[in-house]
């Protein structure tokens, strides 16, 4: 009996894989099934066999997983996501620009000590276009808000005055009675530091409280439009209590280039940027660029247009000044500034940006006055010198202190 059972189960094992023989022979193998996955999966059949259970793994469904780079695979296609951080990666070079700008500033101004025809196309008639741009650049990164909140801070605004029109010229009639009295330098020279020191701030410290402190730029704006303003008279009287020299008072040529210069570019810039975002969106990544460009035409071409004035003997000797005076106009600015607001929770920025104030001066006005009130040519060198000069050491500090400000947050 046993013998019988045992040989009926051979006989039957024996079909069993003669049959799946004839199906591995002549059955067509289907491609494998690819899936996202993470693990190879085989599927699991048991063939039931009296009380008996014969168990396999089958070869013939196979479930793989596709490589993500297969054309088989459920993923999306990688291609449009490279081309969107390609355009992002542009985008983003674009608006990091403006961290070359010492580097560009300097550049140009060794363009226009070695090839001056380079500049020289950049005439005094696009210095107001100019800089009405980098105030647009502004304003198209600002809101009204920021210039209401600026109007609020009254000890703020009297401390870049005082630092503007009572610091920086006694600063310059210091340096002007050293470099006539000590080192016997001309006495145009000592007016021409005097006249320098007796003008407004320049917008280019507005575009460079921009760089370091953006939140700061509206109330920078609004420092250099009033020392602006107010220097239509403030300049000739301290000019004729300095240096006794008598300039005529045009008020309406100063409200004028307030207008044009200032008030028109940012309103523009904040009326885009209220009423039309979409367009400023478009725009803002290619504002940097543009700004870059148009500072360093604004550093080179009074020193291209200059050249002659600057290659004189007291070529050097001037440099010098300008760069002590404009060195000694930054720290002052940020001592002051420092020791004013020492418990203010934004000690550091204001700092920052009254030392841009005080720092970086009206060059090319002092250029305009000293060649139209003045027979001496020599009165414009030091105004010629410090347009290049302040705004190669005011982007400079933007530079530094855009750093610090770095690793002091990495540190933190």
């Amino acid at each position: 009996m046993y013998s019988a059972i045992s040989c009926r189960m051979n006989q039957l094992h024996n079909v069993t894989n003669v049959s799946y023989l004839h199906h591995s022979l002549f059955q067509v193998r289907k491609p494998p099934i690819y899936l996202s996955c993470a693990t190879n999966v085989s599927s699991k059949f048991s063939t039931r066999l009296g009380s008996h259970f014969l168990q396999y793994r089958s070869s013939k469904l196979s479930l793989k997983c596709a490589s993500q780079y297969s054309s088989d695979s459920l993923l999306p296609d990688p291609i449009p996501q490279i081309m969107k951080q390609k355009t992002m990666s542009i985008l983003e070079i674009l608006k990091q620009a403006n961290s070359l700008l010492p580097y560009v500033v300097f550049s140009s101004t060794l363009l226009a000590l070695i090839s001056p025809r380079s500049f020289t196309w950049f005439t005094s008639r696009y210095y107001a276009p100019a800089l009405g741009f980098l105030m647009f650049a502004v304003g198209v990164n600002s809101s009204e808000k920021d210039f209401l909140e600026a109007f609020n801070r009254p000890a703020e605004l009297f401390t870049a005055y005082f630092g503007q029109f009572v610091v920086k010229p006694l600063l310059g009639y210091l340096l002007c009675i050293i470099s006539v009295n000590v080192f016997g330098l001309p006495t145009a020279i000592g007016a021409g530091i005097v006249l320098l020191s007796c003008v407004s701030g320049a917008q280019l410290s507005s575009y460079a409280t921009f760089l370091s402190d953006p939140k700061m730029a509206p109330l920078s704006i609004v420092m250099t439009s009033l020392s602006t303003i107010s220097a239509v008279f403030v300049t000739p009287l301290l000019l004729l209590l300095l240096i006794g020299k008598k300039l005529p008072i045009d008020v309406k040529g100063m409200v004028f280039s307030i207008t044009q210069v200032v008030l028109v570019p940012i309103t523009l810039g904040l009326f885009l940027n209220r009423f039309f975002p979409h367009i400023c969106n478009a725009i803002r990544p290619f504002l940097p660029p543009l700004s870059v460009l148009v500072a360093a035409l604004s550093a080179g071409a009074p020193l291209a247009l200059n050249i002659d004035s600057v290659k004189s003997p007291f070529g050097f000797a001037i440099f010098l000044l300008a760069v002590a005076f404009h060195v000694s106009s930054f720290v002052a600015g940020y001592i002051l500034s420092g020791f004013v607001f020492r418990d203010s929770p934004d000690a550091k920025p204001l700092q920052r940006t009254i030392s841009f104030e005080t720092g970086m001066q009206s060059s090319l006005l002092a250029l305009a006055l000293a060649n139209k009130f003045f027979e001496d040519p020599v009165v414009g060198m030091p105004s010629a010198i410090s347009s290049p000069l302040m705004s190669l050491m005011g982007f400079s500090l933007v530079l530094i202190w855009s750093k610090i400000k770095n690793k002091s947050k990495h540190g933190s």
